[in-house]
């Protein structure tokens, strides 16, 4: 009797499973279907999405954004507790997006690794599509690459696009922002995903306590829908997304010339969390500002008359906000004042 060994696949033995590949597409395929609506065309596994605008807009523009997750994907890993960066992923793309008042239309995602494992990968594409959900984005497609030899050990790496539409007419671009106005900070979860290489470095020396870096991993807040609310009901004159750079770098992008955004730092406390980052890494205040969010993710520059009711609003979408300070005019060239 003579035994049949099944041939060696050349692919695999150089480190990429195609098998792995076509079962992770069918463990996802659920998540992925759900974020679709109507204006999805086809559904997942073609070599391209595709999404009908529709004729609701008379002159719509059409927004992008990118970004990805950062180092936080090596403090996730080291702590086992990856389900949550998807939502990062989502966020950090549709919180820069909602800014200029667009609406998120779909969102398309990128993940390589040094070896696809099918349980890890599969709940992180699951998060992705859940953080899509919440933003009445379709998931509508996506990339998965094995890529051994470049990257090394179980690391991997995640970046995202999304897509978004907003009637030029209803565009917020800062424009409208003038002296006297009240700048209205909405609150962050936590760091978000940025500064993590500092923070890895601080958590490194520090060996935190479980609840410390269960803080430090809160997935970033997704603001589309309550910011959609908001611009539907108030008349937003600016927003500032607060990621990399912090206050100190995101809020004078939407300052034109001869405006001043004046920060009372006494109008808020820096969560705990924010608080024992810059105690261990022995941070000055004004760096704490210029790297991380200080638990503020989003700026809103309203009228004054609306702050009320845009506390409401939001508050209805279970996010605490409060004003920081005040637009004023200014002949320096410096855009942003801290008191």
């Amino acid at each position: 009797m003579t035994n049949k060994l099944k041939p060696i696949d050349p692919y695999a033995a150089a480190g990429v499973d195609i098998d792995i590949g076509d079962a992770f597409i069918q463990s996802i395929k659920s998540s992925v279907n759900a974020t679709h609506n109507k204006k999805v065309l086809g559904g997942i596994g073609g070599f391209a999405g595709l999404f009908q605008l529709g004729r609701n807009y008379k002159n719509p523009v059409l927004v992008g954004c990118t970004d990805g997750v950062g180092t936080k994907v090596a403090l996730s890993q080291a702590n086992n507790k990856i389900g949550s960066i998807g939502q990062d992923l989502v966020a950090m793309c549709v919180n820069d997006m909602v800014t200029c008042g667009a609406e998120p239309l779909f969102f398309l995602d990128y993940f390589a690794a040094s070896k696809l494992e099918l349980k890890s990968a599969t709940k992180i594409v699951k998060g992705i599509a859940n953080a899509c959900k919440l933003s009445n984005c379709a998931l509508l497609g996506g990339e998965t690459a094995e890529m051994p030899g470049h990257y090394i050990g179980k690391n991997f790496d995640l970046a995202g696009f999304s897509v978004g539409v907003v009637e030029k007419s209803q565009l917020i671009d800062g424009k409208k922002i003038k002296a006297g106005q009240v700048l209205l900070a909405i609150e962050s979860s936590g760091p978000h995903s940025n500064g993590y290489s500092l923070i890895r470095e601080i958590v490194k020396k520090k060996k935190p306590s479980q609840s410390i870096v269960n803080a430090l991993l809160k997935p970033t807040h997704l603001y589309p829908s309550a910011i959609k609310e908001l611009i539907k009901k108030i008349d937003v004159k600016g927003m500032a997304h607060i990621t990399g750079g912090g206050l100190t770098e995101n809020i004078p992008r939407i300052i034109k010339n001869g405006l001043l955004a004046e920060i009372n730092l006494s109008s808020w406390k820096f969560p705990k969390i924010f608080q024992w980052l810059q105690d261990s890494g022995k941070i000055s205040q004004m760096d704490m500002l210029r790297i991380f969010n200080c638990g503020i993710g989003m700026i809103c520059v309203l009228d004054q008359k609306d702050i009320s009711k845009a506390q409401s609003i939001l508050k209805g979408y279970k996010f605490r906000s409060f004003p920081i300070g005040l637009i004023k005019k200014s002949k320096s060239p410096t855009q942003i004042e801290f008191i």
